[in-house]
């Protein structure tokens, strides 16, 4: 079992913008004073951008042009709808926003078929949204692919019963408790799991001042460090600049990449880069639209695949 891949498959946009619906409870996402036209085109400046960076450094990115009829302006985030197995095994995730769920479409699993990767079975939880049940795929559930385990922050888009579910149809242990933030002077839940932990081979980059219940968070800590994982806290004020929103990659050498924002990586200090870097290299580029008004970041904008080769 491997934790990190080489192949990543991303969602160029056409109709990026701040989506209303999501804008609710992902406390990330913030207007800006622009057209919708200009959102979209400086994202897709930064999205290519970012595409190009990946693949200078031997990562493999398939692209997937989203399609304008559908208007779906979180395309950008696949990793949030589906996820990858090594078995053959595709999951599909029920979305929370409705737009959201347009997301779901066949060319991406031409993509992936044409580029020789076979998928032998769908796990299909989208059912659930009829009883607004929600799971955002490795937004809401962080894996440990080598351990077995899977972390989960229950949220609005994190369903405790599914969740469970997807641990046991997919074999991982699960790893649950509650993440917040600091908004308004209220503290309120982490919208995905993702924004505030990141598990890479060695290392785990984790908030762990967002896990408010002691006990929660020593559970969390201790399941880390079971698994041999060190740990590297972030602050709160670090995983709003998206300083957990990170992922591990292995490029076509072989070498260990850690991909984030620049804002991530601004954000970081000395001693955490030092960690980070006994370990891999990092990676980062601007996304400062996307992230602004998408509310995510380089991590929701990768969907890994670690499907076998046909």
């Amino acid at each position: 079992m491997k934790q990190v891949t080489n192949t990543v498959l991303m969602v160029r946009p056409v109709a990026f913008r701040m989506n209303e619906q999501t804008a609710i409870n992902n406390y990330f996402q913030e207007d800006l004073a622009l057209k919708n036209e200009e959102i979209n085109k400086k994202a897709q400046q930064e999205f290519d951008q970012f595409v190009s960076k990946l693949k200078s450094v031997g990562v493999n990115v398939l692209v997937l042009d989203d399609d304008k009829e559908l208007d779906t302006p979180d395309s950008i985030f696949p990793n949030n709808w589906v996820s990858t197995h090594k078995n053959g095994n595709v999951a599909l995730y029920p979305m929370y926003a409705e737009n959201r769920r347009r997301e779901r479409r066949e060319e991406f699993f031409n993509v992936l078929e044409d580029s020789g990767f076979q998928i032998n079975n769908i796990v299909d939880y989208t059912e659930a949204e009829e009883e607004s049940i929600f799971l955002e795929g490795t937004g809401s559930i962080i894996l440990d692919r080598v351990n077995e385990k899977a972390y989960c922050a229950l949220s609005a888009r994190a369903d405790e019963d599914l969740f469970i579910e997807f641990c046991e149809d997919f074999e991982y242990l699960p790893v649950i408790f509650n993440a917040y933030q600091t908004v308004d002077g209220k503290r309120l839940p982490i919208y995905h799991t993702n924004v505030m932990m990141c598990v890479a081979e060695e290392f785990c980059v984790i908030c762990l001042d967002s896990i408010d219940d002691k006990k929660e968070r020593k559970f969390v800590i201790n399941q880390l460090k079971e698994s041999g994982k060190e740990i590297i806290a972030i602050s709160e004020k670090q995983m709003h600049q998206f300083a957990g929103n990170m992922l591990q990659v292995v490029n076509d050498k072989g070498v260990n990449i850690l991909v984030m924002s620049k804002s991530a990586h601004l954000s970081l200090n000395d001693g955490q880069i030092k960690s980070i870097t006994k370990y891999c290299e990092i990676v980062s580029s601007d996304l400062e639209t996307i992230e602004t008004c998408g509310g995510g970041s380089a991590r929701c904008m990768m969907a890994e695949i670690f499907l076998p080769k046909a």
